[in-house]
């Protein structure tokens, strides 16, 4: 079967968040059950200099929207993967950040979907056609609106990786994205006098995914569906929730090389050093029975860590420290910025988005927080317990399919609250502080639970060859 994914982000090349993660391991996964997927990215300038070397594939002849000299470039990623490539500098060569606006976005997301489909239609220049289109997020989500539209027969996948991202713009943008006014006046587009990118992929894709089962719910209610909850429903039989899965080539504390004492769960006397060495780094007074609680996120509102700013004085009355990676709302970082001076060596912050420091404070952290509103998925909550780190979650999306509180029984996992308030999170973060101090043997076998839970891609990519084969075989 032949699979091309269509997304922003890949895997070492551009990476924001767990998109990236996502789009750097399906692929090979799907590989590894017989399926030819490859990845077409737009060409930012991490794609064109990670990705060596790269050959013309074709030109389109049509050009794409906002772009009419772009050509398609072709390689391999680190993987064996086969990549497409965008080559349209005016929409992708003018900053690192795949998602800053020079407004015109709609341009770099109307081209990145009409080349998928000129791919689906015509072939990539050396014979190779996709049976599938698999789109992510909003900025490929106009394919599936261009192959109905335009009457072609390729079955499209729409993976929703989050549904607060639509893409919405002015309708007086829709001939220069090559959308006819119909699709707008018939409401497939329209979005509260908006064109709406995301619900165009939500009403034509074949099939619809979201990246955990319970969050494939949560969008079918007013409370979690940002508007498209009734759009959804209509769909509801074409809605499939696929839990993401953890790259072990890449998140393995028993091979990772940014550790400082490697370990698995047979050596998991070993993990303490890697305590010892995170305390260092980031400044905190170095005391190994002393709780430290780690998170790596965007720091932002929707991932609640306002309600963990709102809990330092707490967690350190608690006697506990916290290292906090990550940037993102300027009055959050500002939060954690002023906690850090006001407690010395109880509180660490560090203005970062560091691939290596994520491994080491995975691996060094007592705990993990993930206090989200809302959580499609959450990669950070998989990667900690592979890395032995207790999660401290909110009961929500994907949180609420991967960590069992300590309350379940034998198989608990972390520890899970349910109403997105301050109060609430500090009151998990007392039963973890306590259970910490108080049942030392109880606390290392949810580390061990954690670390045998299998989040692996595999079932993952059987699942979504499930999809593609109930397309193709119709």
């Amino acid at each position: 079967m032949r699979v091309l994914h269509s997304a922003t982000e890949a895997f070492p090349y551009v990476k924001v968040g767990g998109l990236s993660d996502v789009l750097g391991a399906l692929p090979s996964a799907l590989g590894a059950l017989g399926v030819d997927a490859r990845l077409l990215l737009p060409g930012f300038p991490g794609v064109l200099t990670g990705v060596k070397p790269l050959t013309e594939s074709r030109r389109f002849a049509r050009g794409l929207p906002g772009s009419e000299h772009a050509r398609l470039l072709r390689g391999v990623t680190d993987r064996g993967v086969p990549v497409y490539v965008i080559d349209a500098p005016e929409l992708y060569a003018r900053s690192a950040d795949p998602y800053a606006d020079f407004g015109d976005s709609h341009l770099g997301a109307a081209a990145l979907a009409r080349a998928a489909v000129e791919i689906a239609r015509d072939g990539d220049g050396a014979g190779w056609l996709p049976e599938v289109l698999h789109c992510h997020d909003w900025q490929t989500a106009l394919a599936p609106a261009y192959v109905a539209l335009g009457g072609l027969s390729i079955p499209t996948v729409m993976t929703l990786h989050n549904l607060a991202y639509q893409g919405h713009f002015s309708p007086e943008l829709l001939a220069s994205m090559w959308l006819p006014r119909d699709a707008y006046d018939t409401g497939d587009v329209e979005f509260f006098g908006r064109v709406n990118l995301l619900k165009a992929g939500i009403v034509y894709a074949s099939r619809i995914t979201t990246v955990s089962p319970n969050y494939a719910r949560e969008i079918r209610t007013p409370e979690g569906g940002f508007g498209l909850d009734g759009t959804l429903r209509a769909r509801a039989r074409d809605v499939r929730g696929i839990l993401n899965g953890v790259d072990d080539a890449i998140w393995n504390p028993a091979s990772s090389p940014h550790l400082a004492a490697p370990f698995d769960v047979s050596l998991l006397a070993r993990r303490p050093r890697n305590k010892d060495a995170l305390q260092q780094e980031t400044g905190l007074d170095v005391e190994p029975r002393t709780p430290l609680f780690g998170v790596v996120s965007r720091l932002a509102a929707i991932k609640g860590l306002d309600l963990l700013a709102e809990n330092i004085p707490h967690l350190t009355s608690l006697g506990a420290q916290l290292v906090v990676i990550g940037r993102g709302d300027p009055i959050i970082e500002a939060a954690f910025a002023d906690a850090r001076t006001r407690y010395p060596g109880r509180v660490a912050f560090l203005h970062a988005q560091d691939e290596r420091l994520a491994h080491r404070t995975f691996a060094g952290s007592d705990f993990v927080v993930v206090p989200s509103r809302a959580e499609p998925c959450g990669l950070v909550q998989l990667y900690a317990m592979r890395y032995g780190a207790v999660p401290v979650v909110r009961y929500t999306g994907g949180l609420a399919d991967t960590v069992r509180d300590v309350t379940t029984g034998d198989d608990a996992t972390g520890f899970t609250f349910d109403l997105a308030t301050g109060f609430a999170l500090g009151e998990a973060l007392s039963r973890a502080v306590a259970l910490y101090g108080r049942e030392p043997h109880r606390f290392e076998a949810l580390q061990r639970a954690g670390m045998r839970r299998d989040f692996s891609w595999a079932p993952s990519a059987r699942a979504y060859l499930d999809v593609y084969g109930e397309l193709v075989l119709s």
